[in-house]
């Protein structure tokens, strides 16, 4: 049996802290955000209770803390999950209803930056599926370069039948006939399609979601982070996505 052996942790979250302070940014209340160990960091949406739907103050505080987390010594990936059993149900809808020209330009100004900085945040970032993934949950699960599923995750974008729905990162990872299928459809994908079809890379219970990311996560940490800045780089440079492509054209 293979032993592991711990990893001494570095306290990535009071670096974080320190930055935010810095940068005279409200300390994060929607995500949790792990110590470096071995490499890895950890960012944990925290609105369970709201199936951690993505406010403005929750996606704000994730690029802030990707930003932060840019030039972090020692950190190699970065891992984003949710907490309970959903991985992010999509936007908060109720942002949507709100009747003021400002906060709807606030809107989709977080909302552009949110999927910018996820994005091309330039080392490894491995999307933790512990749940469903949901409009712009299923969104923020493809802006990740690598997703592995637990069994009781599912894909869909619903919001086919009241909005714009993202389309790139999924034609990117999957092809156009898949990518038009659930996109026009809104259809809901099982984690076990979503491997078929190329979505995920893995699916595994529940229970062993933590392990699998572990063995993934120590395979990419093991590269030298010069290299993996370069290939994630050469990765986005593929994509063919134009730096600063507002959401609604994506």
């Amino acid at each position: 049996m293979r032993q592991r052996v711990a990893a001494k942790a570095r306290p990535a979250t009071a670096l974080v802290h320190s930055a935010f302070r810095r940068q005279s940014l409200a300390m994060p209340e929607h995500i949790r955000i792990s110590e470096l160990r071995a490499g890895v960091i950890t960012i944990t949406l925290d609105r369970p209770e709201k199936r951690n739907a993505l406010s403005i103050a929750l996606r704000d505080e994730v690029s802030d803390a990707l930003d932060s987390l840019t030039d972090t010594e020692g950190l190699r990936v970065v891992v984003v999950t949710g907490a309970g059993d959903v991985f992010s149900a999509g936007f908060d809808l109720a942002e949507f209803g709100v009747e003021d020209a400002d906060f709807q330009g606030r809107l989709w100004e977080s909302s552009d930056r949110f999927h910018e900085t996820v994005m091309r945040f330039p080392l490894p970032t491995v999307a933790a599926v512990n749940g469903p993934a949901i409009a712009g949950g299923f969104d923020l699960a493809l802006l990740c370069d690598i997703r592995l599923a637990a069994d009781r995750a599912r894909f869909a974008h619903p919001e086919q039948t009241f909005g714009d729905v993202v389309y790139a990162p999924l034609h990117d990872l999957v092809g156009g006939g898949v990518a038009r299928d659930l996109t026009l459809t809104g259809r809901e994908v099982t984690a076990e399609e979503a491997w078929r079809v190329g979505i995920v890379s893995a699916v595994v219970p529940a229970e062993e979601l933590l392990d699998l990311v572990r063995e993934f996560t120590e395979r990419i940490a093991a590269g030298p982070r010069d290299v993996l800045v370069r290939t994630k780089a050469k990765a986005l440079a593929r994509l063919g996505i134009p730096p600063g492509t507002p959401t609604l054209a994506l």
